[in-house]
């Protein structure tokens, strides 16, 4: 944060402290790479106030002997209840719904208008299946949903599915995977067309794990029914078609904000930097010092 006015420090400020910093708690998506460890020489840990990692350089932290860690589990719970909070907004058109009654245009009951999909009895399937996948999950088998899965590093599971068998045998796909080179754009024009016409797409994951073009191409084909996303290959950029479609719900990377995981996140990112200034390994670390 900046020093005085309580907004993100721009990388620019990073990097012009730089040579006195000793620890970076990251709120953002700061690149730590060799432009920013060649000037930080005191710098012994950085701490992501998030899940993903894809914005460090781990092999190069690791041989300057700079400590990564990350907040494994503070935003599992709030970012599930998100995943459901879009979802259920585009299913149920919640939010054209809403726009409708503010409008004043509502002027009696009018049965069938805002019918959109019941959950019960339909399959929706999880592209990654860690903890934020599994309670997504959860969630899903309280609403009757038949739940399927991809994530390699859990094949005997009979829900397990490879990820174009899983595809068009969804009514609805959300993504819940790290940014990996193998996961960058994993949904893409291909991917798009093999779901289920009709299909629903959530994205509570990293923007960059989707082809925003190819899933604005599926919308406005028809294949699609609508989407909701949380994240966007060029954030703060959304792609300029996307927020003129009624059928998708679009928030601004919030998934897991909520007062409580804020809370708990910042205080395990204080207690990782407390115990590497003490002289010990951090709670959470993401790689290993040698």
């Amino acid at each position: 944060m900046g020093p005085n006015t309580g907004d993100l420090m721009t990388r620019e400020e990073v990097l012009r402290l730089a040579p006195e910093i000793t620890a970076i708690i990251n709120q953002a998506e700061l690149r730590v790479d060799a432009g920013l460890l060649d000037v930080a020489k005191e710098l012994k840990i950085v701490v992501n106030v998030a899940l993903g990692t894809d914005n460090l350089d781990l092999p190069l932290m690791t041989s300057r002997g700079v400590w990564a860690a990350n907040a494994p589990g503070t935003f599992v719970e709030s970012t599930a209840d998100c995943t459901f909070a879009l979802l259920l907004a585009v299913t149920r058109r919640l939010v054209e719904a809403d726009a409708y009654v503010r409008s004043g245009a509502w002027k009696s009951f009018q049965p069938g208008i805002w019918d959109g999909m019941e959950l019960h009895g339909k399959t929706l399937g999880i592209v990654g299946f860690g903890k934020i996948g599994r309670a997504v999950a959860r969630r899903a088998e309280g609403f009757g949903l038949r739940v399927l899965f991809f994530d390699p590093s859990a094949k005997d599971d009979p829900r397990f599915r490879e990820l174009d068998e899983l595809l068009p045998a969804s009514n609805i796909v959300s993504l819940h995977i790290p940014l990996l080179p193998e996961t960058h754009h994993i949904m893409n024009s291909l991917r798009f067309a093999r779901m289920k016409a009709g299909g629903i797409f959530i994205n509570m994951a990293r923007g960059k794990t989707m082809d925003e073009a190819a899933l604005v191409s599926a919308l406005q084909s028809g294949h699609l029914a609508g989407a909701g996303l949380d994240v966007f290959e060029d954030e703060p950029v959304v792609h300029p078609a996307l927020p003129t479609m009624k059928n998708v719900v679009l928030t601004p990377h919030i998934g897991g904000g909520t007062r409580e995981s804020r809370e708990a996140t910042r205080r395990l990112a204080c207690e990782n930097v407390a115990a590497v200034l003490q002289g010990r390994e951090p709670v959470s670390p993401v790689n290993r010092l040698p």
